[in-house]
Order: structure tokens, then C-alpha cells, then sequence
């Protein structure tokens, strides 16, 4: 048998970044022969198998035939005669679609090479339309590689896969995987900007896809445009390498702006709780994580409030910190502070501009979890004068703050 590391470790090499994971293809070996050395065997659609010491993934050279629509709609076929040329043509981009032979050697069969050097992202073959995550791929790859750009037949090719339905076949679960991924690249709104070009976004994410020609108060919202508005602030989050969770609930604060009667634009009355009840329906369609989720709707929900925090009256502020649940899960509250500065400094202009809300939430927080709940417990008998009076002591301090402003 012969063995070659392929895909995103050659790839990251040539490019002289960090390799995180390293695959392995096997050519002219069957799955019995890769049991017998020790290999086990972990794929359920295609032979894979990790390595008895390194636990890289080594899978079988095969070729693959369409069979039915969607990302699970084919036939996979391995065997010892299955050359590398072969398995490497089934590979989504050329520069994917690279090998090398345990001797350093480079097996580049379509053109890999040359489109890492130019920043191309070309597809290896007409049977790209045949897999829809391709298009999620691609785009993430945008994100990640923001200098490469898609050749005019890929895009062609991403047109005509949502034009015939294929992405309609797409499940959350691997949607999620990718739009989770592309987040955390470096630019996450150039895997989105890449989805709205070809129509994938509006069947994708309809929610995020109707904020693009939205307008916005031009004295708050110097881009005007909510959807181009988004893509500052999940960038922005992303500059300063904020958690999952953030740069989800960066890109989804705002989905009830696409939902504003028409007759009150510029103005978004109220599109703080159309936009929860829209995240929530979104979260369940592609079955986002609890965390992801349970911050998306509190910021959502409570974003507005957040910017004028500077302006509230002490027992609104309590009322927040109490509503937003930061009492009881202080780190989620951060993350929501981090959430609404990206709101606040995703806007045209305001990139520097700073943002003391958040300084001084912070510093509600940390008073009102410094009252000595327990020893006020201690001097009533009743559950509800406990609640009261621990609020109370809060409020005080809250108080205390806000006087010293």
C-alpha cells in the first residue's frame, strides 16, 4: 500500500501556516489489511480508521456516484485499484486536493499549486454541484482566506446548485457545523457576503438574508444598510477573537429588523423582542447549542437597553442585571457586554469610539454580588422578605455607584 498526507495540512504548509490535523489517503488496501496492522476502523459511510498511535484518520482511496439529492446522496466506492488521481478528484477545491508522498514529494494533479500561489478558489470538477456543503465550505474558506478569490465558473457552479434545490437537501446539523466554523475565521462576513451572492444565504438563514436593504437612522447608523451593519459587528467580534457564542449573538441581534413595517423605516420600534422570537425559530431550525442560543436571545432581547445603561434609573439597572440572569451566570453577562460593545462599535465610524457602558455594568455587577445575601437571610424568617430585602441591598449599592457618576 502506498500512504499520502492530503488536504488541509498540505495545503497549510505550502502556505506556511500552523497544521492543526493531518488526514492520510491509502491507496491499493482494503479495510481487512488496515484492521490487521492495527487500524480502527471509525467511518459509518466510508472506510476511515485512525492510527493505532497517532490517531490521525487514514481513509481508503474512493471514487464517489451521485445517487439522490443532499449531502448524503452517494455511493461510495473503495477498493485497491482506486488510484490517488482518482480519490483526489472527488476533493471540493484544488487546493484541497493536494498529496504528498512520505518522501516530501507533491502529487498536485489539478492545479492546486498554481491557485495557491494566484489566491484561487476553484472547484476540482464538474462534480462539485454534486455535494451542497460544498458551498458552505467554500464560503468558510473565503472567510478564513480573505485575500483568494472564487473564479467565475465556481460561482457559476454555487448559482446553480441553489437554482436546482440542491441546498435545500442541506441538514442543520452539518449547517451549523460550518456557519459555526466560519464564524471563527478570520473575517466571518465573508462567508456570508459569499452565500448572498449566490442565493444560498436566503435559503439558508432567510432571517439574516431579509436585514440587506434595510435601512437604519443614519445619525446612529452611519452604513445605514442593517445587513451591512451585521457584518461590522461579527467582524468586530472576530478582531478581538471573542468566543462562538458572542460572534453568534453578534449576527443574530438584529434579525427583527428585517421584520419593521415598512411604514415606520427608519425606525425599528420594538425589533428588540421580534428579534428574539426569530432566533429562537432559527436556533431550533439548526439545532444551535444551548449556549449559543441562550446568549443570542439575551442579547437580542436586551441590547438596547444595554447601550443606554448610562442614562437608567438605579432600580431599571438592578432590573436588568436581574432579567439578563448576570446574578446567577456572571460569565454569560460578560460575554453579553462583549456582545453589545461589537454592537455598539460595528457601525461606521464608531470602531474606536469608546463604550463605558460596559465598564460600568461591570461594576453594578460586581456590587450587587458583594451584599452579604447570607447574613441578611439570617434576619428574616419569610423567603419573600429575604428576596426583598437581599434586592433592596442591592439597590442600595446600585445606588451608591450611580451617585458617584
Amino acid at each position: 500500500m502506498d500512504i499520502y498526507c492530503v488536504g488541509g495540512a498540505v495545503r497549510d504548509e505550502l502556505l506556511g501556516l500552523p497544521v492543526q490535523d493531518r488526514d492520510y489517503v491509502v491507496v491499493g488496501a482494503t479495510a481487512d489489511q488496515m484492521v490487521a496492522l492495527g487500524f480502527r476502523p471509525v467511518g459509518r459511510d466510508f472506510p476511515v480508521f485512525l492510527h493505532p498511535h497517532s490517531h490521525d484518520e487514514y481513509a481508503l482511496a474512493r471514487t464517489e456516484r451521485k445517487t439522490a439529492q443532499g449531502y448524503k446522496g452517494f455511493q461510495v466506492f473503495a477498493s485497491p485499484e482506486v488510484t490517488l488521481e482518482q480519490d483526489l478528484a472527488r476533493r471540493d477545491l484544488t487546493i484541497n486536493a493536494i498529496a504528498k508522498d512520505n518522501t516530501g514529494a507533491l502529487i498536485d494533479p489539478y492545479g492546486g499549486q498554481s491557485d495557491l500561489k494566484s489566491g484561487l478558489l476553484r472547484h476540482v470538477s464538474p462534480a462539485f454541484v454534486e455535494d451542497p456543503v460544498r458551498i458552505l465550505r467554500l464560503a468558510r474558506f473565503a472567510a478564513r482566506f480573505t485575500q483568494f478569490t472564487i473564479v467565475a465558473e465556481t460561482h457559476a457552479l454555487m448559482c446553480q446548485m441553489v437554482d436546482n434545490g440542491e441546498v435545500d437537501a442541506l441538514v442543520p446539523e452539518r449547517v451549523w457545523q460550518e456557519l459555526a466554523k466560519g464564524l471563527m475565521e478570520q473575517r466571518p462576513s465573508r462567508m456570508f457576503e459569499i452565500l448572498r451572492q449566490c442565493g444560498a444565504l436566503s435559503k439558508i438563514l432567510p432571517e439574516l438574508n431579509a436585514l440587506w436593504g434595510v435601512p437604519q437612522p443614519g445619525i446612529h447608523h452611519p452604513e445605514i444598510d442593517t445587513g451591512v451593519h451585521v457584518m461590522l459587528v461579527i467582524d468586530h467580534a472576530a478582531k478581538h477573537g471573542y468566543s462562538l457564542p458572542v460572534r453568534f449573538a453578534a449576527l443574530t441581534h438584529d434579525l427583527g429588523k428585517g421584520t419593521t413595517p415598512v411604514h415606520t423605516l427608519p425606525r425599528h420600534i420594538g425589533h428588540e423582542e421580534r428579534s428574539v422570537g426569530l432566533v429562537k425559530i432559527l436556533c431550533q431550525r439548526l439545532r444551535v447549542p444551548n449556549d449559543c442560543r441562550d446568549l443570542a436571545i439575551i442579547v437580542a432581547r436586551f441590547h438596547g437597553k444595554m447601550h443606554r445603561a448610562l442614562e437608567m434609573r438605579p432600580d431599571t439597572l438592578l432590573r436588568l442585571l436581574q432579567e439578563s440572569d448576570a446574578l446567577r451566570q456572571p460569565q454569560r453577562f460578560e460575554q453579553f457586554l462583549q456582545a453589545c460593545e461589537c454592537d455598539a462599535r460595528g457601525r461606521a465610524g464608531f470602531e474606536q469610539k469608546p463604550y463605558p457602558q460596559a465598564d460600568f455594568l461591570r461594576q453594578l455587577l460586581q456590587v450587587a454580588t458583594s451584599v452579604d445575601a447570607g447574613s441578611i437571610a439570617r434576619q428574616f424568617d419569610s423567603p419573600d422578605k429575604i428576596r426583598d430585602a437581599v434586592a433592596a441591598a442591592r439597590l442600595d449599592a446600585i445606588k451608591a455607584v450611580v451617585a458617584k457618576r
